[in-house]
Protein backbone atom coordinates (compact mmCIF):
# COMPACT_ATOMS: atom_id res chain seq x y z
CA UNK A 1 0.00 0.00 0.00
CA UNK A 2 1.49 3.30 -1.01
CA UNK A 3 1.65 6.24 1.59
CA UNK A 4 -1.21 8.04 -1.29
CA UNK A 5 -3.51 4.78 -0.53
CA UNK A 6 -3.04 4.25 3.09
CA UNK A 7 -3.28 8.34 3.55
CA UNK A 8 -6.46 8.55 1.52
CA UNK A 9 -7.69 5.11 3.66
CA UNK A 10 -7.06 7.04 6.92
CA UNK A 11 -9.20 9.78 5.66
CA UNK A 12 -11.96 7.99 4.35
CA UNK A 13 -12.62 6.26 8.01
CA UNK A 14 -11.87 9.49 10.02
CA UNK A 15 -14.60 11.48 7.69
CA UNK A 16 -16.94 8.58 6.49
CA UNK A 17 -16.93 5.52 8.66
CA UNK A 18 -16.35 6.94 12.28
CA UNK A 19 -19.67 9.21 12.10
CA UNK A 20 -21.07 6.51 10.47
CA UNK A 21 -20.11 3.95 13.03
CA UNK A 22 -20.56 6.26 15.84
CA UNK A 23 -24.26 6.70 14.68
CA UNK A 24 -24.82 3.00 13.97
CA UNK A 25 -23.85 2.00 17.72
CA UNK A 26 -25.91 4.86 18.96
CA UNK A 27 -29.05 4.50 17.04
CA UNK A 28 -29.01 0.48 17.47
CA UNK A 29 -28.18 0.59 21.35
CA UNK A 30 -29.95 3.54 22.60
CA UNK A 31 -33.16 2.49 21.35
CA UNK A 32 -33.60 -0.59 22.76
CA UNK A 33 -34.75 -0.31 25.98
CA UNK A 34 -37.67 2.23 25.10
CA UNK A 35 -38.76 -0.47 21.89
CA UNK A 36 -38.69 -3.35 24.06
CA UNK A 37 -40.05 -1.62 27.26
CA UNK A 38 -42.43 -0.39 25.28
CA UNK A 39 -43.28 -3.68 24.00
CA UNK A 40 -43.46 -5.13 27.29
CA UNK A 41 -45.79 -2.82 29.13
CA UNK A 42 -47.93 -2.34 26.46
CA UNK A 43 -48.24 -6.03 24.48
CA UNK A 44 -49.16 -3.78 21.45
CA UNK A 45 -46.59 -3.72 18.77
CA UNK A 46 -48.02 -0.77 16.86
CA UNK A 47 -46.46 1.62 20.16
CA UNK A 48 -43.75 -0.05 20.18
CA UNK A 49 -43.49 0.98 16.59
CA UNK A 50 -44.24 5.04 17.30
CA UNK A 51 -41.88 4.28 20.20
CA UNK A 52 -39.24 3.27 17.98
CA UNK A 53 -39.26 5.70 15.52
CA UNK A 54 -39.35 8.57 17.40
CA UNK A 55 -36.73 7.47 19.25
CA UNK A 56 -34.83 7.03 16.12
CA UNK A 57 -35.88 9.88 14.27
CA UNK A 58 -34.79 12.06 17.66
CA UNK A 59 -31.90 10.53 18.40
CA UNK A 60 -30.60 10.66 14.45
CA UNK A 61 -31.11 14.27 15.00
CA UNK A 62 -29.58 15.01 18.15
CA UNK A 63 -26.95 12.88 16.85
CA UNK A 64 -26.38 14.70 13.82
CA UNK A 65 -26.63 17.96 15.41
CA UNK A 66 -23.52 16.78 17.96
CA UNK A 67 -21.38 15.25 15.24
CA UNK A 68 -21.65 18.32 13.29
CA UNK A 69 -21.01 21.02 15.90
CA UNK A 70 -18.53 18.93 17.78
CA UNK A 71 -15.93 20.82 15.56
CA UNK A 72 -15.41 22.26 12.03
CA UNK A 73 -12.99 19.59 11.03
CA UNK A 74 -9.70 22.32 10.33
CA UNK A 75 -7.31 21.03 13.13
CA UNK A 76 -8.50 17.54 13.54
CA UNK A 77 -9.15 16.66 10.02
CA UNK A 78 -12.28 15.09 10.56
CA UNK A 79 -13.58 17.01 7.52
CA UNK A 80 -16.85 18.81 6.75
CA UNK A 81 -19.13 18.55 9.64
CA UNK A 82 -22.23 18.89 7.27
CA UNK A 83 -20.88 15.64 5.81
CA UNK A 84 -20.31 13.96 9.05
CA UNK A 85 -23.65 15.30 10.57
CA UNK A 86 -25.48 13.98 7.95
CA UNK A 87 -23.76 10.64 7.65
CA UNK A 88 -23.93 10.31 11.80
CA UNK A 89 -27.81 11.77 10.94
CA UNK A 90 -28.77 8.57 8.99
CA UNK A 91 -26.30 6.13 10.25
CA UNK A 92 -28.38 7.13 13.45
CA UNK A 93 -31.92 6.33 12.42
CA UNK A 94 -31.11 3.19 10.04
CA UNK A 95 -30.00 2.01 13.65
CA UNK A 96 -32.94 2.16 15.50
CA UNK A 97 -35.14 1.59 12.53
CA UNK A 98 -33.93 -1.79 12.04
CA UNK A 99 -35.21 -3.51 15.07
CA UNK A 100 -38.28 -1.30 15.01
CA UNK A 101 -39.68 -2.84 11.71
CA UNK A 102 -40.55 -5.83 13.11
CA UNK A 103 -43.10 -3.93 15.58
CA UNK A 104 -45.00 -3.36 12.00
CA UNK A 105 -46.19 -7.20 12.33
CA UNK A 106 -49.46 -7.37 14.81
CA UNK A 107 -48.55 -10.29 16.16
CA UNK A 108 -46.24 -9.22 19.53
CA UNK A 109 -44.79 -12.76 20.05
CA UNK A 110 -43.49 -12.98 16.27
CA UNK A 111 -42.33 -9.18 16.28
CA UNK A 112 -40.31 -9.36 19.81
CA UNK A 113 -38.75 -12.63 17.87
CA UNK A 114 -37.86 -10.96 14.64
CA UNK A 115 -36.60 -8.08 16.84
CA UNK A 116 -34.54 -10.12 18.75
CA UNK A 117 -33.08 -11.75 15.31
CA UNK A 118 -32.41 -8.10 14.00
CA UNK A 119 -30.51 -7.08 17.29
CA UNK A 120 -27.75 -9.70 16.71
CA UNK A 121 -27.86 -9.00 13.50
CA UNK A 122 -27.12 -5.12 13.99
CA UNK A 123 -24.73 -5.86 16.80
CA UNK A 124 -22.76 -8.23 14.75
CA UNK A 125 -22.21 -5.94 11.96
CA UNK A 126 -21.24 -3.39 14.13
CA UNK A 127 -18.88 -5.63 15.28
CA UNK A 128 -17.60 -6.44 11.69
CA UNK A 129 -17.07 -2.85 10.63
CA UNK A 130 -15.07 -2.00 13.95
CA UNK A 131 -12.68 -5.04 12.77
CA UNK A 132 -12.77 -3.98 9.31
CA UNK A 133 -12.51 -0.28 9.35
CA UNK A 134 -10.52 0.36 12.89
CA UNK A 135 -8.62 -2.98 12.76
CA UNK A 136 -9.95 -4.55 16.45
CA UNK A 137 -9.48 -7.50 17.08
CA UNK A 138 -13.02 -9.37 15.75
CA UNK A 139 -13.75 -11.30 19.26
CA UNK A 140 -13.08 -8.55 21.64
CA UNK A 141 -14.97 -6.12 19.56
CA UNK A 142 -18.02 -8.93 19.30
CA UNK A 143 -17.58 -9.00 23.26
CA UNK A 144 -17.55 -5.60 23.51
CA UNK A 145 -20.87 -4.69 21.04
CA UNK A 146 -22.47 -7.56 22.49
CA UNK A 147 -22.18 -6.97 25.93
CA UNK A 148 -22.53 -3.17 26.02
CA UNK A 149 -26.13 -3.83 23.63
CA UNK A 150 -27.01 -6.98 26.20
CA UNK A 151 -26.99 -4.36 29.15
CA UNK A 152 -29.26 -1.73 27.16
CA UNK A 153 -31.61 -4.93 25.59
CA UNK A 154 -31.35 -6.32 29.57
CA UNK A 155 -32.76 -2.95 31.04
CA UNK A 156 -35.39 -3.07 28.41
CA UNK A 157 -36.73 -6.04 28.93
CA UNK A 158 -36.40 -5.76 32.95
CA UNK A 159 -38.47 -2.41 32.32
CA UNK A 160 -41.30 -3.91 30.18
CA UNK A 161 -41.59 -6.66 32.67
CA UNK A 162 -42.98 -3.92 35.70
Amino acid sequence: MTKRTAAGQATFVIQKVQPGLLGLMDGSVSTLAPIFATAGLTSQPIKAFYVGLAASLGAGVSMGLAEALSDDGKVTGRGSPIVRGAITAVATALGGMLHTLPFLIPDIHRALHLAYVVVVFELLLIAFIRYRFMKTPLWSTILQVIVGGGIVFGLGILLGNT
